[in-house]
Formats: structure tokens, C-alpha cells, sequence
């Protein structure tokens, strides 16, 4: 469980670097970019919860 939470954060990580340099770059971040940024982050709620009810 760790190793799947430490994945899903470095893809959060790799996800909000691709926006930062949108935005960097002038372009405006398409709608969508923050329903998968949503996405991730409940993911990670969610797997954290579970690893800890689990424990």
C-alpha cells in the first residue's frame, strides 16, 4: 500500500509540474486539467483512509 501512495504521489507531483509550466508558458489550463487534478487528490485521500483504518 505504501509503494501504490508513494506512485500516485510522485504522479501528482509529475501532473501539477505539466501545469506549472502551462501557465508559465502564458497557455491557460484547460478545463479538464483540474478534474483530473481532483481525481488524483481523492485517490490519495482515499488510499491514505484505507491505510489507516487498516493499520
Amino acid at each position: 500500500m505504501l509503494y501504490f501512495l508513494i506512485v500516485i504521489a510522485v504522479l501528482l507531483l509529475a501532473y501539477a509540474a505539466v501545469l506549472v509550466s502551462f501557465v508559465r508558458r502564458g497557455r491557460k489550463i484547460p478545463p479538464q486539467a483540474y478534474l483530473v487534478l481532483a481525481l488524483l487528490n481523492g485517490l490519495i485521500l482515499a488510499a491514505v483512509l484505507a491505510w489507516a483504518v487498516a493499520r
